[in-house]
């Protein structure tokens, strides 16, 4: 194997440029060519390609979103789109894939592997966290931080007036951000997908924290765990209990911005680790052996 390719999919994670950097330079250090592919699977299927080198990463460490850009493609979830991907990737000499991204990016590769035979790794890059065989993904713990910090600034606002704040963060089908920065913040009421909610029991939970004289409160709610999200949430509890409250979607904010230095290291990791792996192992293993050939040819030499 000579020439991988490297693409992000999916929604935008902060530490995937970070990945890309390590999988363009861990190539390079074990003589490999890389081909960075555009837009994802949409890219892909259009041919939109650009060798990538070790001054091509430079200086991308440190920023959030990818350089790579990404797109979603209803064309790619079809056995015709898979078919022309196939192709583009064959013209272009590409033997290998590393795919940066989530859950639909690792289905997405999957089929790529099924139906074409060609060979995958995967890097897991998702601020939600949700992917099976990671204790981290790229991206969680910069979206963690980054809706900490808005919850601090809120809570402060949540005082002086004396409110209760439903803050709504990223999470439709995961809680880990919410219970993260719900733990982290202090928050009187985390709710999340995975677990059943009851409007009344919040509310029962609400008014006994005013009666201790509690007179502000933090609700921090997964945009997936009740219909309508947060404010979907107060709706329902101001059935039963009228409180003086306020709704912050904190929405795409938690994607963007520069990766924390856990991201970084995380994201670095693992996209030198997806060079070394299985399928690409074939080439790795031939770059050692020369290697190892002359290390011992340069010791002879010495005697």
């Amino acid at each position: 194997m000579k020439r991988i390719g490297v693409f992000t999919s999916g929604g935008d994670a902060p530490g995937m440029n970070a990945a890309i950097r390590a999988v363009v330079r861990q190539a390079y250090a074990l003589g490999l060519e890389v081909i960075g592919i555009r837009r994802g699977y949409a890219g892909m299927i259009l041919g939109e390609m650009v060798p990538l080198g070790v001054r091509d990463v430079a200086n991308i460490l440190q920023r959030g979103g990818t350089v790579l850009l990404t797109a979603r493609s209803q064309e790619f979830l079809t056995e015709e789109g898979r078919a022309k991907a196939a192709e583009k990737l064959k013209a272009a000499g590409i033997e290998g894939l590393v795919a940066i991204g989530g859950d639909g990016t690792f289905r997405g590769a999957m089929r790529l592997l099924e139906e074409h035979k060609v060979p995958v790794v995967g890097v897991p890059g998702t601020i939600d966290n949700d992917l099976f065989g990671t204790d981290y993904t790229i991206g969680f713990d910069t979206a963690v931080n980054t809706a900490l910090e808005a919850i601090d600034r809120i809570r402060d606002t949540a005082a002086s007036h004396e409110r209760v704040f439903f803050i709504e963060v990223m999470g439709r089908d995961s809680g880990f951000i919410a219970l993260d920065v719900g733990l982290a913040g202090g928050a009187e009421v985390i709710a999340v997908p995975e677990a059943p909610l009851d409007p009344r029991a919040i509310a029962e939970g609400l008014l006994e924290s005013q009666r201790r004289g509690k007179t502000s409160s933090i609700v921090v709610v997964a945009e997936g765990a009740y219909p309508g999200g947060a404010a979907g949430l107060l709706a329902a509890i101001q059935e039963h209990v009228r409180v003086e409250a306020r709704v912050t979607v904190l929405g795409h904010i938690q994607r963007g911005g520069s990766p924390t230095a856990k991201d970084r290291i995380l994201a670095s990791r693992l996209g030198a680790a997806a060079v070394e792996l299985t399928p690409l192992k074939e080439a790795v293993e031939r770059k050692k052996d020369i290697n190892r050939s002359l290390l011992a040819l340069s010791r002879i030499l010495a005697l």
